[in-house]
């Protein structure tokens, strides 16, 4: 069974592009448009890794991941934020709510992967 992947990414085009890197890779990849369908999402299944972006509206992704690592399911699941921003104060803030790791965009695909092999 192939490892399952959710993407949340307002911008859809942005969603679009991670989700068809991963998929190339063979993961099973779904995705939410924010951060309140993600975690509808993640209540109902449990995923191998979640990739979020941050700013978004309804939920932002540090907020996903606070909530995220309150379901037992999302104990030892890794979490990546991938965003434009990159204030160290907002990554400290990230790690505090239980973040694996904050990638930068635009995302260099390979590098992506390689992060993502490390975790499912």
């Amino acid at each position: 069974m192939n490892k399952s992947i959710l993407v949340v990414d307002d911008t859809r085009s942005m969603r679009k592009m991670v989700a068809a890197v991963l998929a190339g890779a063979g993961y099973e990849v779904s995705e939410a448009g924010d951060g309140v369908e993600a975690l509808e999402l993640a209540r109902s299944r449990q995923f191998d890794l979640v990739v979020t972006d941050h700013n978004m509206p309804r939920m932002d992704g540090v907020t996903l991941v606070s909530e995220l690592r309150k379901l037992a399911l999302y104990d030892a699941v890794a979490l990546i934020v991938l965003s434009t921003e990159v204030d160290p104060v907002l990554k400290q803030k990230g790690r505090d709510a239980g973040a694996t790791g904050w990638m930068a965009k635009p995302f260099n695909p390979e590098r992506m992967l390689d992060i993502v092999s490390k975790f499912v």
